[in-house]
């Protein structure tokens, strides 16, 4: 009579446990959803949305007597978040610094934004200005942003006269995701995208951002304070290479 040897495996119990729980991980993560913006092409509802945003802005604001005014330098060691792909700025991979100033004035309180800030950056490379308008009692669009860049070839009182035009436009909005305008460039080797259809959106933005160039003083304003910003720097920068030379020659004695 032939014998039947029966095998038996056993799994440790910790190994059991680790199993179960990645499957039940699996089972429990909720799907990722991903976001992807056409800044290039946006939608013909997004559209809409820019060009009623747009003209919402004031054009003769009611300003109150608050307002700020700031400068500074700021070490970047990777493209700021308003450099986004489709401008004309072009990026360093290294590390640079630049030298903004900011702007902003509060609205009176019947208005639909509540402050409005204007910067200008210059990291010797490229010249960005940014206006924001934030929205008083938010529940669908909480601010709008109009960008605009240029390479820093000229100086920034050259830029400010020039009214360079808008090439970004960017609406946050409550509970959902942003809709973006941007300027586009082709890609390697192919022609740029035909946006002529968004020119309309283009030219009013541009309009804003001249607008509120000349109410904040920008052209006098910004030139005066970045010379400012580049005085501080030149004067640390004496300072530190006093002290060396000293310890140095202290040293030697």
């Amino acid at each position: 009579m032939a014998r039947v040897f029966h095998k038996h495996f056993y799994l440790p119990g910790s190994l059991l446990l680790a199993c179960s729980g990645m499957l039940f991980a699996q089972q429990q993560q909720p799907p990722v959803k991903v976001n992807v913006l056409n800044v290039c092409a946006p939608s013909a509802e997004e559209q809409k949305e820019i060009s009623s945003a747009l003209a919402r802005v004031p054009r003769q604001p009611l300003f109150s007597d608050d307002f700020e005014v700031a400068r500074g330098r700021s070490s970047l060691g990777e493209a700021p978040g308003f450099l986004q792909a489709g401008q004309s700025a072009q990026m360093s991979d290294e590390p640079s610094v630049a030298s903004w100033v900011r702007l902003r004035r509060e609205f009176s309180m019947q208005a639909l934004f509540s402050t409005v800030q204007y910067s200008f950056s210059n990291d010797g490379k490229n010249m960005i200005e940014t206006l924001v308008l934030h929205v008083r009692d938010p529940k669908d669009l909480v601010q709008l942003s109009i960008e605009d860049s240029a390479s820093a070839v000229t100086s920034p009182a050259a830029m400010l006269g020039a009214a360079s035009p808008a090439t970004r436009i960017k609406l946050e909005r409550f509970g959902k995701s942003s809709v973006v305008l941007a300027k586009c460039l082709g890609s390697e080797g192919g022609s740029a995208p035909d946006q002529s259809a968004y020119e309309p959106l283009f030219a009013g933005a541009s309009s804003i951002l001249t607008n509120y160039r000349t109410l904040l003083n920008a052209r006098k304003t910004v030139p005066e304070e970045l010379a400012k910003v580049g005085g501080a720097a030149t004067g640390s920068t004496t300072k530190t290479s006093h002290s060396a030379h000293k310890a140095e020659g202290t040293s030697k004695k």
